[in-house]
C-alpha cells in the first residue's frame, strides 16, 4: 500500500473514482438549482396572485349591486318576458330584434348592432348600430316595470335608456368574456337579473371542443330582482362572462344601456355602394340593412343561431376551406359543405 503512494484506502478509492466527488458536487448544485428556480417559480406565483387580487379590488370598486325589486314585482316582469319569447316565437318582431343561440336567445329593442362574422374586419371596435328602426322599440312594459323604478331609486337618470337587451339562457347557457362596446354604448351599463340567481365573472378566458372556463378573477353573485351596474374599470379595462356552470336554472337578464351621439351606425342607402364602397360585394350584401317594415317568418330571422364564440369557426368560409383542404378535400367541395352542412360527401359515405 505504501510502494503505492497510498497510506490508506480510502485515498486510493477515491483516486480511482476521480468522477465521484465531482458527480456529488454535480447533483448538489443541480439540487440547488432547482430549488432555486422552484423558488423563483413561486415568486411569480405569488406575483401572479397579488395582481389577480389587485385585479378583484378594481372590480369591486367599481360594481354596485342592490336588491330593488320584490318577488312580486319579479314575477310580473318575468311574465312579459315569456310574452316577448312568445311572440318572437310567432315572427312578430322585425328581423334583427332577435338573435338567437344554443342555450340563450337576444331580443334587442330600441338599438341593435353588428358584431362578429358579419363584419368584415372583426374584433373590438368594428361593431356597428343598425339603422333606425331596424330593431322593435323599447316596450312600454320595460319604461314603467324596470326603468321608472331605476330612475326613483336613483340607478340611473332619467332618460338615460335608449337601448334595451334581454338575454334569455337556459340551463348550461353562457356568454363568453366580453367588453361591451366602447364605441357604442356609455357607461354604466345597468343589468336586471330575473328567474334565478346566477353569477357574473370577470377575467375568464374559453376554450372550446369541449367548452372550458378558466378560473375568474372576480365571481359577483346574481340574485333574481337585483341590480348591478358597472362603469369605470369593471366596464371598460376587464371582460366579463357568464359561465355554463353558474346557469342551473332558466336565468334572464335585462341590460339597459345609451347609445353614444357619435356610434357608428349602417345607415340604409337606395344606392348602397356609396355606403359599402370599402367592402368586397360579397361583404356589401352581407352588411346591407333590410327593410325593417316587413316581419320576418318564425323560420328566417328566429331560427337558432350558432353562438358568438363559435362564428369565426363556424360561420367564416375560409377558415373551414382551410381546413378540409389540408383533409385532401377541394376548395369548391368545402365550399358546398360550408353553404349545407347537413351534406354527406361520397367521402363521409365510404
Amino acid at each position: 500500500m505504501a510502494a503505492s503512494g497510498f497510506t490508506d484506502l480510502r485515498e486510493k478509492l477515491k483516486s480511482m473514482t476521480p468522477h465521484g466527488e465531482t458527480r456529488r458536487s454535480e447533483v448538489s448544485q443541480s439540487g440547488y438549482g432547482r430549488k432555486r428556480r422552484r423558488r423563483d417559480s413561486d415568486g411569480e406565483q405569488s406575483d401572479h396572485e397579488e395582481q389577480r387580487e389587485l385585479q378583484a379590488h378594481r372590480v369591486k370598486s367599481c360594481v354596485k349591486q342592490s336588491s330593488i325589486f320584490s318577488a312580486e314585482e319579479c314575477q310580473c316582469i318575468e311574465s312579459k318576458i315569456d310574452e316577448v319569447v312568445a311572440k318572437a316565437e310567432k315572427g312578430l318582431y322585425r328581423e334583427h330584434t332577435v338573435d338567437r343561440a344554443p342555450l340563450r336567445s337576444k331580443y334587442f329593442f330600441g338599438e341593435g348592432y353588428t358584431y362578429g362574422a358579419q363584419l368584415e374586419k372583426r374584433g373590438p371596435g368594428q361593431e356597428r348600430l343598425y339603422s333606425k328602426g331596424e330593431v322593435d322599440e323599447i316596450p312600454d312594459w320595460v319604461y314603467e316595470l324596470v326603468i321608472k323604478k331605476l330612475v326613483s331609486t336613483r340607478v340611473i337618470p332619467e332618460n338615460f335608456v335608449n337601448s334595451a337587451v334581454i338575454n334569455d339562457y337556459q340551463p348550461g347557457g353562457c356568454i363568453v368574456s366580453h367588453v361591451d362596446p366602447i364605441h357604442i354604448f356609455e357607461r354604466p351599463i345597468v343589468s336586471v337579473s330575473f328567474f334565478s340567481d346566477s353569477a357574473l365573472s370577470f377575467g375568464c378566458k374559453f376554450q372550446f371542443k369541449p367548452i372550458r372556463v378558466s378560473e375568474p378573477v372576480l365571481s359577483l353573485p346574481v340574485k333574481r330582482g337585483s341590480v348591478t351596474v358597472l362603469s369605470g374599470y369593471a366596464a371598460d379595462e376587464i371582460t366579463h362572462c357568464i359561465r355554463p356552470q353558474d346557469i342551473k336554472e332558466r336565468r334572464a337578464v335585462i341590460i339597459l344601456r345609451r347609445t353614444k351621439a357619435d356610434a357608428p351606425r349602417l345607415e340604409l342607402n337606395l344606392a348602397g355602394d356609396e355606403l359599402f364602397s370599402n367592402f368586397s360585394p360579397s361583404r356589401r350584401k352581407m352588411l346591407r340593412a333590410k327593410r325593417s317594415r316587413q316581419k320576418a317568418g318564425p323560420d328566417a330571422a328566429h331560427r337558432p343561431r350558432v353562438l358568438e364564440m363559435d362564428k369565426e369557426e363556424n360561420r367564416h368560409p375560409s377558415l373551414i376551406c382551410r381546413h378540409r383542404c389540408r383533409s385532401g378535400v377541394s376548395l369548391d367541395g368545402a365550399r358546398r359543405k360550408f353553404r349545407d352542412p347537413g351534406r354527406i360527401t361520397k367521402r363521409e359515405r365510404r
